[in-house]
Parts: C-alpha cells; sequence; structure tokens
C-alpha cells in the first residue's frame, strides 16, 4: 500500500506534493486518541517515511472544534491495572516518538483543543501553530492520572520547567496568546494549515539533510551535558561538508542563485 491508497477509519491522510498533511478524523469524539487512533498515526507515519517525495509533515484535526481533545476517556476508564496503565503509557509514548523522530519538519496545525494526548502530540511536533481560539493544556490530574504520552518531559524541555508545573498541576488551560507567549506554540494564525503550509514550504527551500541533521542535533544535544553536545554538533557539522548539497549551496550562494538541493 502506498501513501496515496492508504484508509484508515481515524484519518485522513493527503499529499500536497512534498507536504504530507495527517488529519485526525474523529469529529464527533472531537479527534480524541483512543488505541485505534494511535496504531493508524504509526502506520500512517511509516507510509510516509517510504515516500520518497516527502519533505514535510503536518498534523491537524477535522472540524473546527479540536486539534486532538485528548485520549478516548471511554478507554481509560476501563484500565484496571498498573500493567495495564503501563503499556497504554508506553504505546502511546511510542506513537509519539515515531513522530518526534521523523527524519524531516513536522509542524502541528491546531485548530481547537490540543488537551491531553492532543496537546503531546503537538508536542511530538517540531513546531505548532494555533488558532487564536485554540485552548492547549494537560488536565490529567483533574481525573487523577497523569500525562502518559510524554508530556511530562517534552513539555518541561520546550518551556521550562516551573511553566510546565503550572500547568501541569492546576490543568488549566491557555489560549493561543499566553501559549506563544510562553513558547509553547510559535505561531498564532487564523488559518492555521495555510500558516503550516507556508512555513512547511520555506523549511523546504533547504537542504534535506540538513534539515534532519538540525533536528538529531537538538534531540541528542538535549539530554547530554554541553560539552558532550558540542560534540555531537561538531560530528553532525562535519557530516555535512561532504554532501553534494553543502556543495551546491554554498556555490549557489556565491553565483547569487537559488540553491537546487537533492538530498545527497
Amino acid at each position: 500500500m502506498t501513501l496515496l491508497e492508504a484508509e484508515f477509519d481515524h484519518l485522513q491522510l493527503d499529499q500536497h506534493g512534498p507536504i504530507a498533511v495527517l488529519t485526525i478524523n474523529r469529529p464527533k469524539a472531537l479527534n480524541a486518541l483512543n488505541g485505534d487512533t494511535l496504531s493508524e498515526i504509526a502506520q500512517a507515519v511509516e507510509l510516509i517515511i517510504d515516500e520518497a517525495e516527502i519533505g514535510a509533515m503536518i498534523v491537524t484535526g477535522s472540524g473546527e472544534r479540536a486539534f486532538v481533545a485528548g485520549a478516548d476517556i471511554s478507554e481509560l476508564a476501563d484500565l484496571d491495572s498498573t500493567f495495564a496503565g503501563r503499556e497504554l503509557s508506553l504505546a502511546g509514548q511510542d506513537v509519539m516518538a515515531t513522530v518526534a523522530n521523523l527524519p524531516f519538519p513536522t509542524i502541528a496545525a491546531i485548530n481547537g483543543f490540543a488537551l491531553g494526548g492532543g496537546l503531546e502530540l503537538a508536542l511530538a511536533c517540531d513546531v505548532r501553530v494555533a488558532s487564536p481560539t485554540a485552548k492547549l493544556g494537560l488536565p490529567e490530574v483533574g481525573l487523577g492520572l497523569i500525562p502518559g504520552f510524554g508530556g511530562t518531559q517534552r513539555l518541561p524541555r520546550l518551556i521550562g520547567a516551573g511553566r510546565a508545573l503550572d500547568l501541569m498541576l492546576t490543568g488549566r488551560q491557555v489560549g493561543a496568546q499566553e501559549a506563544l507567549v510562553m513558547g509553547l506554540v510559535n505561531y498564532v494564525a487564523e488559518d492555521v494549515l495555510s500558516r503550516s503550509r507556508e512555513l512547511a514550504q520555506q523549511m523546504l527551500k533547504n537542504a534535506p539533510m540538513s534539515l534532519g541533521l538540525v533536528k538529531e542535533a537538538v534531540r541528542r544535544g538535549l539530554d547530554a551535558p554541553l560539552d558532550h553536545a558540542l560534540e555531537i554538533e561538531a560530528d553532525l557539522f562535519g557530516m555535512t561538508v561532504t554532501t553534494k548539497d553543502f556543495k551546491e549551496g554554498t556555490r549557489a550562494f556565491l553565483e547569487k542563485r537559488p540553491a537546487s538541493f537533492q538530498g545527497e
């Protein structure tokens, strides 16, 4: 099955040139993540990886009310053991890691509620664009839970421990402007999908290997002491100077023309 042939029960997967758009499509449930939806996200990402033409991915939700309103509470309510809870958390973390580790840019187009697992999905993306009416938060403590799909780890790394703990301990929702000020989202736009496509197109003007290596440097460096992180950067920088895209990029700059990158 190819990306263009893919059919899912809870997702819509579209390709616009080098940009894949993955839409969570459970509008009656405000696009909540159940087990089947998580599995389909993982399958869709694998198809996107296998499509050589794809250089960026946008994740959004169907309808105007929600990006993803959280995990499916009806499924969570059936959890009855530490083992079952742990397995669900690990499964969700694995899906988010699959998104986070993609070797090309990913953008969350947040068109409404991004709560719980929905915010965790947005946090797994590289850049977040929110509509003016978006609401974001990790309200799990109000259910007697904690964030389990990576939220307790990705949110502090993004906005700092103090702000992250404020959101997680109160369970409060923040609007788009407050999220922008605290660095939780990168942009606020009336048409989040259009703005996300513009950003993806801007990113895709650059060398594909460089985009992937920037992501790798940041991801690996965040978990390392500064001196080790700088070694990681130097190693990856060294890799770039052996590529054809480096030769093309520098030549194009000196010749005052747009570069034509081939991803090699």
